[in-house]
C-alpha cells in the first residue's frame, strides 16, 4: 500500500512539473503584455537594478496547476455523497493557497500599480491582518474539524494532545511566521522555490510514513509545481515569484506541518526561511541598541535579509542560492530522521 502511495504521489508530482511548464511560456508572455513587471525597492537597487521589468505574480504558475491537479484528483472525495473527511482534509491546505496567494497577488498589484512608494504593496499592517485573520480561521480547523490537535517531540512515542489555548495560538504563530519568512527568503533567482520544494518534500515523507495519503499527493504536487517555477526563475530569472507565491507557499507549509502533527521541526526543516527572518529580528535589535547605548547606528549584517549580506560580502547570487539550498537539503534529511524517532 506504502510503495503504491509513493509511486502515485511521485508520478503527481511529475505531472504537475510537466502541465506547469508547458503553460509556462504562454504565461510569462501574458505577464508582459500586461506590463506586470518588478518594481525594485529603493534599498536593494543598487545590486539588483537589472531585475526591474522582470514578470512579477509568477505564483499563479504554482497555484493554478496545484489548484487544478488537486481538486481533479479528489473531486469524488470532494463532492461525492458520502463524508470522506480525510479525502476533504485536502481542502484545507488547499484554500490556504488560494487565500494567501489572492493576499499576495492584491500586494504584488498595488506595488505595481497602486500609488504606494515603488515596490511597496498594500500596508504592512493591512497584510499582517489579514494573514492573521486567515490563519486563525485555519488554526480553529485544525483543531475543531480535522481534530489536529497534537504535539510530535522526536523521540517520543506518543503524541501529546494541546488545548485549544496553547494549540490555536501557536498553529496561527507557525502559519503566520512561515508566510512571512518564505516572503523574506524571496529574493534571489531560484531562493525561494528550491528551499520550500525540499521543505514540502520532507513533509510529504513524513506524511507518508503516517499514512496520510491525501497529504502526501499534495505534498508532492506542491513539489512538481515549485520544481516547474524553478525552470523559469533560474538565475537570469524570466519570472519572479512575488507575493503571490511566497506568501502562499509558506502559508501552505505551517499548514502541513500542523497536519502532521510534525510542527516542532520545522523551524528545522525550514532552517533558510527561519534564518534570514532571524536575521532581520537581530538587525533591528542590533540598530535600536547601538543607538540607544552607543549613540551611533551599527548593525550585526551588512544588509538583511540574510542573503543580501553574503551578497554584499562577495558572494554571487549562484552561489548564495546553492548554498543555502545545500543547508536546507540536508535540514530537511535531518528533519526527516528526526520525525522517525
Amino acid at each position: 500500500m506504502r510503495n503504491t502511495a509513493t509511486a502515485f504521489a511521485l508520478a503527481i508530482g511529475g505531472l504537475t512539473f510537466l502541465v506547469t511548464v508547458i503553460w509556462g511560456d504562454p504565461f510569462i508572455e501574458i505577464l508582459r503584455r500586461l506590463k506586470i513587471g518588478k518594481k525594485v525597492r529603493v534599498e536593494i537597487a543598487d545590486v539588483h537594478s537589472e531585475k526591474i521589468g522582470t514578470p512579477t505574480m509568477g505564483g499563479l504558475l504554482i497555484l493554478l496547476p496545484v489548484l487544478v491537479v488537486t481538486v481533479g484528483l479528489n473531486v469524488v472525495n470532494l463532492i461525492g455523497p458520502e463524508v470522506n473527511l480525510t479525502g476533504r482534509s485536502i481542502l484545507l491546505p488547499l484554500l490556504v493557497l488560494v487565500y494567501y496567494g489572492v493576499l499576495g497577488a492584491v500586494d504584488d498589484w498595488e506595488g505595481i500599480r497602486g500609488r504606494r512608494v515603488v515596490g511597496e504593496g498594500i500596508s504592512a499592517r493591512l497584510k499582517f491582518t489579514a494573514q492573521l485573520v486567515g490563519a486563525i480561521g485555519v488554526a480553529f480547523v485544525l483543531y475543531y474539524v480535522l481534530e489536529t490537535r497534537s504535539l510530535a517531540i522526536p523521540g517520543i512515542q506518543f503524541a501529546i494532545p494541546l488545548p485549544p489555548y496553547l494549540y490555536i495560538p501557536i498553529a496561527v504563530f507557525v502559519i503566520v511566521g512561515m508566510s512571512n519568512a518564505v516572503n523574506l527568503t524571496d529574493g534571489l533567482d531560484g531562493l525561494a522555490g528550491i528551499i520550500t520544494a525540499s521543505a514540502f518534500a520532507a513533509y510529504g515523507i513524513i506524511a507518508l510514513l503516517q499514512g496520510q495519503v491525501f497529504l502526501v499527493q499534495f505534498a508532492f504536487t506542491m513539489v512538481g509545481a515549485c520544481f516547474a517555477f524553478l525552470w523559469f526563475n533560474a538565475h537570469p530569472a524570466q519570472l519572479f515569484m512575488g507575493d503571490t507565491g511566497s506568501l502562499a507557499l509558506g502559508a501552505t507549509l505551517g499548514t502541513v506541518a500542523l497536519m502532521t502533527g510534525q510542527w516542532l521541526i520545522l523551524p528545522i526543516i525550514a532552517i533558510i526561511p527561519v534564518a534570514e527572518t532571524t536575521s532581520v529580528m537581530l538587525q533591528v535589535l542590533s540598530a535600536k541598541l547601538s543607538r540607544r547605548l552607543l549613540g551611533e547606528d551599527r548593525r550585526l549584517f551588512r544588509r538583511t535579509p540574510l542573503h543580501h549580506h553574503f551578497e554584499l560580502g562577495g558572494w554571487s547570487e549562484t552561489q548564495i542560492v546553492q548554498r543555502f539550498w545545500l543547508i536546507g537539503l540536508l535540514a530537511s534529511i535531518v528533519g526527516v530522521a528526526l520525525a522517525l524517532l
